[in-house]
């Protein structure tokens, strides 16, 4: 055998293109390997004569790319040789096919295997003699929800389409009664996001820590959503995003200017790792939702509408109005969003009991600290539910997000005098996410809660709140005053409806609704009322502006159990207040009889500016296509410095801009532009206008790309 000339390795063909469509991954590109864990692929190598399986020995080595020296004990460095059978836990080479002097290798990755960049190489040998190094090449490896022993494993085609494979959705804000829809670019598939992912896992504290632990670790999909949760805002580290809600956005993007997550990934890389400017809750869950799809794992971006933000861990938010219906700022940190965006991730929990697989919420929006860092998650969306807030992660601050209770206080003489209302069920409302294959709004309130009121919704808000309150219960003013029994229902009832849809430039229309409430303690005879009314701007993270118009009104009431019905129109809304609301604002009420108070408050919105635009019917790769948008200014004053910007993974490669200058009130403009779409499938086209008046005017269309014609 020692006459057998040496094994020498001639040519590689890694069959990316291949390896890639098998695993998913060929909207990634077809020029490089990337696979998915848990799944077969095939190489082939060409030898300088035919391998003998009898004296020849090729042994295989694949080493993650990241960290110091990978080991075998860690789970970075594998080793195995070529044979017939392969176990479904370990890597392997095996299903080898030899033709001439060409061999066709099957290479199995175990589903738990260590997610990341890979260098593969292989030795060869004869009998006892020296071996042969030859790198074969590098490929990345990800989780694989295709594959039933991964934990991320989702058994639904359909759900894979739109959790995995979808590169575009929708984000839900406003508030409850008045939804609206901003269309995203999630863009996982853009050439480069997939190395920027791993970027970010190597920029984290916990790598920079203890770089060989964190990648052997990141076979772990609960440690790994942990850390991107981290690492998405810049609080403790150089995540990708910094935070700001001041309203100055000057040294940065106003986070209601982002179109996709793509650009802003680009610039954190391109910037070695500084936090892009700027950040809110829908621009941090969303980028979220890029960085998870492209990795494998499953995840969705929800909408959670008066959301609270409970500090104190009390399960209660207290705020404040004064005797003019004003709200008023509150020093404490407790507030109420009125909307809030976090993100469900898919996996299952083997560090919890059984029961609790399924959706997991990760909140990348630092507004609270977990073991130190500024990250939240994974919860279970089923603990939640259950009120088992003693499960890891941050169980009890999602708890309380979602269930809280909003105490309303009269603030007068420099301290909390009375309650003007307590609402058990004012917080966790129209929880949203966009529908699986279509781009209508699902509301998945009941995932998070029994219905509001129902014997089982108090029981286990009892239940969550011993295990939060523990048996002290730490004092609030609130829980002393329910405990003392003082707490009678008011004598009315107020309610604030609107009576048209509010508009720029016309007065506000409301409608009071005015009702008694019997009971034995309330006064019986008719009633005089003063009731105070107090308009403000209501800013996204539950903080207002000073008042935009203040009313009053003196009411009778007859004694009885009737009702009153009032009109009521208010001030108008003025050009100079549009600077102040940009799209939701609040009335309060605030009725003062005797001896009782009461309150009734109403959110609204203005609607959004409309922009149409259509496209020539047919798209193909590689062919033009004819895109019009027409925009009118319906406002009465001129929309200056307007700027236009188009998006759309698979359709444009980055964003095109155009600078439209002035819009005159009443005016309509038109623009006609062709796009080259670069892959076929289902596509979306978003398109953003801002100005110095309107910071967004938004479109989209949904396009399904044909593939290139073979001519």
């Amino acid at each position: 055998s020692s006459l057998v000339a040496a094994l020498e390795l001639r040519s590689i063909d890694l069959q990316s293109p291949r390896n890639n469509k098998e695993h998913h991954t060929k909207e990634m590109g077809l020029r490089r390997l990337i696979l998915r864990r848990g799944q077969l692929f095939t190489i082939q190598l060409g030898f300088s004569r035919p391998f003998q399986p009898q004296t020849d020995t090729i042994t295989f080595v694949a080493e993650t790319d990241t960290g110091p020296e990978p080991s075998e004990l860690l789970g970075t460095r594998a080793v195995f040789s070529l044979s017939q059978t392969w176990h479904a836990s370990v890597w392997g080479a095996s299903d080898y096919t030899t033709d001439s002097s060409s061999l066709q290798v099957s290479i199995f990755t175990p589903a738990n295997a260590v997610i990341g960049h890979y260098t593969l190489k292989i030795a060869t040998s004869q009998g006892q003699g020296h071996s042969v190094t030859y790198p074969l090449g590098t490929f990345i490896l990800l989780f694989n929800p295709w594959s039933t022993e991964d934990d991320v494993y989702l058994p639904s085609e359909m759900l894979l389409q739109e959790y995995i494979m979808r590169d575009y959705g929708f984000i839900y804000n406003g508030h409850e009664r008045f939804i609206t829809s901003r269309p995203w670019n999630f863009g996982q598939f853009e050439d480069d996001i997939v190395d920027i992912c791993f970027e970010i896992l190597n920029k984290s504290l916990y790598y920079l820590k203890n770089p060989s632990q964190d990648c052997s670790r990141r076979n772990d999909v609960v440690y790994v959503c942990r850390v991107v949760s981290a690492m998405i805002n810049s609080n403790d580290d150089n995540g990708v995003l910094q935070g700001n809600w001041s309203e100055d956005y000057s040294r940065g993007v106003n986070p209601l200017e982002w179109n996709g997550s793509v650009a802003i990934l680009r610039q954190w890389s391109a910037r070695g790792g500084q936090p892009v400017k700027y950040g809110q809750c829908w621009v941090f869950a969303s980028v979220m939702c890029t960085v998870m799809r492209c990795l494998g794992v499953p995840t969705r971006v929800v909408s959670n509408f008066r959301s609270a933000h409970n500090v104190d861990r009390n399960l209660t938010i207290d705020t404040y109005y004064d005797q003019n219906a004003e709200m008023l700022p509150t020093r404490k940190q407790d507030k109420i969003w009125n909307f809030h965006v976090w993100n469900e991730c898919w996996m299952i929990r083997k560090d919890l009991p059984p029961g609790y697989n399924g959706w997991q919420v990760l909140d990348p929006t630092p507004q609270q600290t977990s073991s130190g860092l500024f990250c939240c998650g994974p919860a279970s969306v089923k603990a939640i539910k259950e009120g088992e807030v003693h499960l890891p992660y941050d169980t009890p601050f999602v708890y309380a997000e979602v269930n809280a209770d909003e105490v309303i206080w009269l603030f007068r003489g420099g301290q909390a005098q009375e309650i003007l209302a307590h609402n058990t069920s004012s917080i966790g409302k129209a929880i949203s996410i966009k529908m699986v294959g279509s781009d209508q709004r699902q509301d998945i309130t009941s995932s998070y809660k029994y219905s509001e009121g129902s014997p089982e919704e108090r029981s286990v808000f009892m239940k969550a709140s011993r295990k939060m309150l523990g048996p002290k219960r730490t004092s609030s003013p609130f829980l002393d005053l329910l405990g003392s029994g003082d707490l009678v229902a008011q004598p009315v009832q107020l309610q604030l409806h609107l009576a048209r849809t509010p508009e720029w430039g016309q007065d506000l229309l409301l409608t009071l609704l005015i009702r008694r409430v019997p009971h034995r303690a309330h006064p019986q005879g008719p009633l005089r009322l003063v009731v105070r009314f107090c308009a403000q701007a209501l800013l996204h993270g539950g903080g207002t502006h000073g008042p935009l118009w203040r009313h009053m009104m003196q009411l009778n009431l007859d004694s009885g159990k009737g009702q009153r019905q009032k009109k009521l129109v208010t001030g108008r809304w003025n050009r100079r207040d549009r600077r102040k609301v940009s799209s939701d604002a609040r009335v309060a009420g605030e009725a003062i009889t005797q001896a009782y108070k009461t309150s009734a408050l109403l959110l609204y919105s203005f609607e959004p500016q409309e922009l149409s635009f259509h496209v020539s019917e047919r798209a193909e790769v590689g062919k033009a296509l004819r895109v019009h948008i027409t925009l009118t200014n319906t406002l009465t004053v001129a929309l200056s410095n307007c700027m236009m910007v188009l998006e759309g993974s698979g359709l444009i490669d980055g964003q095109i801009a155009n600078d439209l200058g002035t819009l005159v009130a009443g005016h309509t403009i038109q623009i006609q532009l062709d796009l080259y779409p670069i892959k076929e499938g289902p596509r979306q086209l978003q398109v953003l206008i801002t100005s110095n008046e309107v910071k967004e005017i938004k479109g989209y269309r949904d396009i399904l790309v044909a593939p290139a014609r073979v001519s």
